[in-house]
This record gives C-alpha cells, sequence and structure tokens, in this order.
C-alpha cells in the first residue's frame, strides 16, 4: 500500500502549514486566557494548556524536525535546508507567543485572581509566619528527598529528565573536601508538589506558593558553610519520540516497556530558562545539550507553567469557575428505560458532554453480568485510570464470558498505562491482542454478543472519542448505539480484521482504514463537485480535529473550483487554506476553542439531496487514513442526520467562540464581543430538555 506521490513543492507547502497551523491553534488557546467573558481560573488553565501543548510540540515534532536537519547531507548545508529554515521560523514564533502568555499570566491573570483573594506568592510577599511554615515544610518535606550534585571531575553534570524543574546554583567557598568547583545542580523531584497551599491560619485567602520558591528561599540549607551565589531555574524538553520496529520483535509488549524508561532521556529540544540567568550560564546550559540560541526561551516566571493547573484545581471558587452542569438524556433513555431494548427498537445518538456517556457505560457493565450475553469485544486506545470500563471488563472475564480487547500499546504517552491495562486484562482471562503490526488501532468500536429467543444478536457502540469517562465530560463526541445487523456484522468483520488473518472483509455499512475510507472520501467530494459542475446543489460540511491529507485537500480544492460550498470546522491543525483566488474561492475553514475541546468527527455531503452523515474516528490526516485503523459509521435515521446537520449549524452561525482562517493560515475572530456560542446553546438546550437533543 503506498501512499500518493505529491510535487515537492506542494510536499514542502503542506508539511510547512501543519507545523505552523499547530501553532497558530496554541494562539488562539491562548485567547481564550486574556478574554474577560471566560472565569478567571479557566484562563489560568488555558495558559497551562499552551504549556502543555507547547511541551508535546517540541517532544514529538521538533525533535523529529531535528533529526531531518541532522541528517541533511553536508554539501546541502544544514542551516539552509527547509527544515532548519522551519525550525527558525517556529523559534520566532514560540518566542512570541510565549512571551504574551507569561504577560498574560502577570499582568492579567495573576493580578485579577489577586482581587478576587486568590494569590500565587513570590518570596518577597511571605509574612514572617509564612517565612517560618515554610522553612519548616522545607526541612520536613523536600530536604530528605533532595540531592544536588556538585560539578567536579567526580560528579559530571546529571542526565536531568524530559521537563523536570532543575537549579543550577553557583557557590563561592570550600567544602569539607576542599573542593571549590563553583557550580551545582539540583534535580526536583517529582514527588514533590509543585503549587502548595498555605495553611489558611497564616493566609489572607486562598494564598499558594511554589515549590521552586520553597527551594530557592532555603537553597543555603543544602551547602552548609558554603556562600550562594546564584539559584536559577532550568528545564530541559526531550525528544519522546519511540522507536520500536515491529517487524524485528516478538512482543510489542516487552519491546515497549523497554523503551519507556529512554523517553525521558532522549536528545534535547529546548532550553527554558528563568529570566535574570546570566548569559555564560545560559551558554554554559545549551552547550553542554548540545543546544543553540534558537533553542533557547527565557521566561518571565516558573518555568514549569503547566504545572500551575493545580492551582485551579486547589482553588475552591466555584464562582471562577465554569459552572457545573448534569448532562441530560434522550428522553427515550429515562432511569425506567430498558436500554437493550431501545436499541431494538431504533439507533441512539448521544453528543457528549452535552449528553451522558452513561449509557455506554450501562451497556458494557450490563453486559458483564448479563448471563445470556455471550462475547463482548473492545478497542481501548485511552482509558484514563480507574475506569468503570476496564473494571467491567475485566468482570466479564473473571465471569467466563468471551472477552477480547485490542489494546493499543502505542498511543503517545499512554504507552505505561495501556501496557498495564492490558497485563491486567490478560490476567483476568481476556484475550488481549496489540492490532496490527505497522497499523495503530484508533478506532472506537465495542460489539456485545446476546442470545436471545435461539438467535445471537449484537449490539454495538461506534464513537467518536476514546473510552475515557473523564474526557467524555470534558471533550465534544458522538456515540452511535445500535442493534442494526448489518452494523453489527460490520463490526464484528472489523475486529476479525484485527485479531485473526485473511483478505479486506466487505463492509454493509462501515468505511474503515486503511482501506476503503480515503478512497470513497475523496469519490464523495468529487461526486459533490461533479454535481455542482452539472448545475446542481452541492455542498460539503464537515467537522474535525485537523486536515492534512494531500490527497483529501487536493480532491476539496477541485470541488471549491467546481462551485462547490464547503464548509470546515477544524479545531487545530489545517494545511488547506481558504479562500486563494481560483482555488479555494468556496472553502470557510472555521476553528471553535471553548469550554469544551471540539473532538467529534462529522462528514457531511449533500449526495443530490440523500444527506449523507457519517461519524468517525479519523480525522482527514494522512497517519488517520494511510496508517491506522479506523471507522467511520454513516447515520441512517432521518432523525439522527437531522440532529447532526442542525449542530454543525450551530457551529458555522458561532460567534462568540470561532475563529475563521483568510488564505495566508491566520485566523481572526467572527466578533470581538459575539453572542452566539454553538457550545452554550447545546449546554442550554440540554438544561431545558429541548428536543434537539431529544
Amino acid at each position: 500500500m503506498n501512499q500518493p506521490k505529491i510535487s515537492d513543492l506542494s510536499s514542502k507547502e503542506l508539511y510547512v502549514n501543519r507545523e505552523l497551523s499547530f501553532l497558530e491553534f496554541n494562539r488562539r488557546v491562548k485567547a481564550q486566557a486574556g478574554d474577560e467573558r471566560v472565569p478567571l481560573l479557566e484562563r489560568l488553565r488555558f495558559l497551562t494548556i499552551v504549556s502543555s501543548n507547547l511541551d508535546e510540540f517540541f517532544e514529538v515534532r521538533v525533535g523529529l524536525l531535528k533529526q531531518r536537519i541532522a541528517l541533511a547531507l553536508p554539501h546541502q548545508g544544514a542551516d539552509s535546508t527547509p527544515a532548519a529554515l522551519l525550525h527558525r521560523q517556529i523559534r520566532e514564533t514560540v518566542s512570541a507567543l510565549v512571551k504574551n502568555q507569561y504577560e498574560l499570566l502577570n499582568n492579567t491573570v495573576l493580578p485579577a485572581l489577586e482581587e478576587h483573594g486568590v494569590r500565587l506568592l513570590r518570596r518577597s510577599r511571605w509574612t514572617q509566619a509564612q517565612k517560618a511554615w515554610i522553612a519548616n515544610y522545607f526541612t520536613e518535606q523536600a530536604l530528605p528527598v533532595l540531592t544536588p550534585v556538585g560539578l567536579d571531575p567526580a560528579h559530571p553534570f546529571p542526565v536531568v529528565q524530559n521537563k523536570g524543574l532543575n537549579f543550577l546554583i553557583t557557590l563561592e567557598g570550600d567544602d569539607a573536601f576542599e573542593r571549590d568547583s563553583g557550580v551545582a545542580i539540583l534535580q526536583v523531584p517529582r514527588c514533590l508538589p509543585r503549587v502548595i497551599r498555605l495553611p489558611q491560619e497564616i493566609s489572607d485567602g486562598l494564598e499558594f506558593t511554589l515549590i521552586s520558591s520553597v527551594i530557592h528561599a532555603n537553597i543555603h540549607a543544602l551547602f552548609p558553610g558554603m556562600q550562594v551565589t546564584g539559584c536559577h531555574q532550568f528545564r530541559l524538553t526531550r525528544d519522546s519520540n519511540m522507536w520500536v520496529d515491529e517487524e524485528e520483535i516478538d512482543d510489542l509488549l516487552d519491546a515497549l516497556k523497554g523503551e519507556l524508561h529512554g523517553r525521558n532521556y532522549g536528545s534535547s529540544t529546548r532550553l527554558e530558562v528563568a529570566a535574570g540567568t546570566p548569559d555564560y550560564l545560559i551558554d554554559f546550559l545549551l552547550s553542554h545539550h548540545g543546544l543553540g540560541q534558537e533553542d533557547l526561551y527565557v521566561v518571565n516566571g516558573p518555568v514549569n507553567l503547566h504545572r500551575l493547573g493545580a492551582l485551579v484545581n486547589q482553588a475552591e471558587l466555584d464562582e471562577l469557575k465554569h459552572p457545573a452542569f448534569t448532562p441530560g438524556l434522550p428522553h427515550h433513555l429515562g432511569p425506567k428505560q430498558d436500554l437493550l431494548a431501545t436499541l431494538r427498537a431504533h439507533d441512539v445518538l448521544l453528543y457528549h458532554p452535552y449528553q451522558s456517556y452513561n449509557p455506554v457505560v450501562d451497556l458494557l457493565w450490563r453486559a458483564s453480568t448479563d448471563p445470556k450475553v455471550l462475547a463482548i469485544k473492545m478497542t481501548l486506545y485511552r482509558v484514563g485510570g480507574g475506569s468503570r470500563i476496564v473494571e467491567a471488563l475485566l468482570q466479564a472475564a473473571r465471569a467466563g464470558k468471551d472477552v477480547t480487547v485490542v489494546v493499543e500499546l502505542r498511543a503517545r504517552f499512554d504507552e505505561a498505562e495501556n501496557i498495564s491495562l492490558a497485563t491486567r486484562l490478560a490476567e483476568a482471562g481476556a484475550n488481549v491482542v496489540y492490532g496490527v503490526v505497522g497499523f495503530k488501532c484508533h478506532a472506537k468500536t465495542m460489539l456485545v454478543v446476546r442470545r436471545e429467543g435461539g438467535k445471537l444478536r449484537r449490539y454495538v457502540h461506534v464513537g467518536t472519542g476514546n473510552y475515557h469517562i473523564n474526557n467524555a465530560r470534558l471533550y465534544t463526541d458522538y456515540s452511535l448505539l445500535s442493534a442494526n445487523p448489518e452494523l453489527g456484522e460490520d463490526v464484528h468483520r472489523i475486529f476479525m480484521e484485527l485479531t485473526g488473518l485473511g483478505k479486506v472483509r466487505e463492509m454493509n455499512r462501515l468505511l474503515h482504514s486503511p482501506f476503503t475510507l480515503r478512497e470513497e472520501l475523496v469519490k464523495l467530494i468529487d461526486d459533490e463537485a461533479k454535481a455542482a459542475k452539472a448545475g446542481k446543489p452541492a455542498w460539503i460540511r464537515a467537522k474535525m480535529n485537523s486536515l492534512t491529507e494531500p490527497t483529501v485537500i487536493k480532491a476539496l480544492y477541485k470541488a471549491s473550483q467546481a462551485g462547490v460550498r464547503i464548509d470546515l470546522v477544524v479545531r487545530g491543525i489545517c494545511s488547506l487554506r481558504p479562500g486563494l483566488p481560483g482555488v479555494s474561492d468556496n472553502i470557510q475553514v472555521r476553528s471553535i476553542v471553548g469550554r469544551f475541546l471540539e473532538h467529534d468527527r462529522v462528514y457531511a455531503f449533500h449526495a443530490g439531496g440523500k444527506d449523507l452523515v457519517y461519524i468517525a474516528s479519523a480525522d482527514w490526516m494522512d497517519r488517520n487514513l494511510w496508517r491506522r485503523v479506523e471507522v467511520a459509521c454513516p447515520v441512517r435515521s432521518p432523525e439522527l442526520k437531522a440532529r447532526i446537520l442542525d449542530n454543525l449549524s450551530l457551529f458555522l452561525k458561532d460567534d462568540a467562540l470561532a475563529w475563521v482562517m483568510d488564505h495566508t493560515g491566520a485566523y481572526t475572530r467572527v466578533a470581538d464581543n459575539g453572542k452566539f456560542s454553538a457550545q452554550q446553546t447545546l449546554l442550554q438546550a440540554n438544561q431545558t430538555g429541548s428536543s434537539t437533543l431529544s
């Protein structure tokens, strides 16, 4: 299976567009922190999300970019390769983003929080009572686990962990062994909390301080008899890509176990230092880690900004957070309704988080104890710790049911948790497989086989999001529950492909990667173009996380040129450029950034008046359409299709949370003070029991 070749120019353009589009998305996230309509603690949370996103960007994308630069042929000149030029452009973009991020933190968000009695105290603002309490906290809670390393021939620079908090300390004087190197490194263990809430009896309101401030104030205790002349925070980001040759190993689980530890000690990709660090020390750190000035980011505040999320969680002021809400249920899924009987009568569509995820969990729990249920099959990509879904699978396996679970061990940054999950399930008696060599299993499917009246009936769940119960309250996703025999047979065939051997199985309804999904998508797009050329109505509406796949982008451009109206809601990365004269005049790209992370994937086509609507696990990206097992499920019920199209229309009307991309790839807000929020409208519809969500 060969990926299509495109011209070098197009390939470079799409690649650059993809990387810069990710940074542009983070600019939109950061803008939420400056939006006065957003509750204050949520604004702080958005700042921490930017930091978390940038961490992953440097761990994964910049890590790969640096490898490209390193592999450049000498005669090409590594500094002039497209990868090197992009690296410098990333440096400029990220520097401006981070500078503005810390300005928002220091000049807007923290001062505003202080007005509401929430204070993050620097050392200079501690009262005498607080200083005494903090000194005692340092002695009892921090000092016993701190291990400074004085640099000398017997103590080389330690290998610092990825994204860990570190201090570079300068000293004067000789120690007990008459050593006088003058420099020490202190790595702060992750077992120490980064945000510390000060006791109420010594606080005025809700007051917090950082572990970095606690250590800095007491750093002298680590070097008795010596003078500390400088204490400077720094943080190193490392390449966290994991490389396993799946065709050369016997056991993927064991191979990944062996690679996990190395993730914290890959090659360096970024150095963050606190403002005020002397240049000669910065040069020392850069040189030691093989980095240049283009990899340096000087920040005016804590170097581990994403850790301030702990303050948001500890600050018990509901008025500074989004109002709590209780997800609703469709009217036909009330507490007294029989879920299986409902599914035998008709399909059920849920839109999370506006509607509860409980029916999905309830289906699995019921199946785990129902004596008529013979088998359960499920794909797991990300599930989270302490999951009720995992407990239901364990219970079913221990009860002797035939449980098959496809656990994707290579879900990035969840590998350790998934290895543990796979081990627990296997020990309980489940049949655990790890998907297909070379293809991540990203499909979200569940199959329950039940004996009814002497026959077997299949109940299925197909979703756009992971089986992660906590994320179901934070991410927007669709769930389709059904007892349709054709759909049940398709999901069964998907599992047969994942666990067994054989040729590609023909599906009744589902489109699936890496076989039919991309080809059918392009055909559906081309069919709209043919209709438009023939003077017939034609439109495409789609919602997804990212859009980068070249053949799909080219098909969309051709459809636009044919006169097809194309409305795309793309939350994050988008390599397509709308509004290019003669190329994409009829394409609009919107991005919604708000309280919930827009995660659902929906594809809709006019199709000569048939209104074809799919919910899917796949974005329109190279990896989803070529290198993953994905599923797109048609929604056939006219009522359910209408609901999805109505929801899409809400996002196309949004003027409160929406941004629109121009032909350069830059985004502008639809309206600075817009009134209509699709997310808020859906929340209100759920609370009032509107038929929109029935």
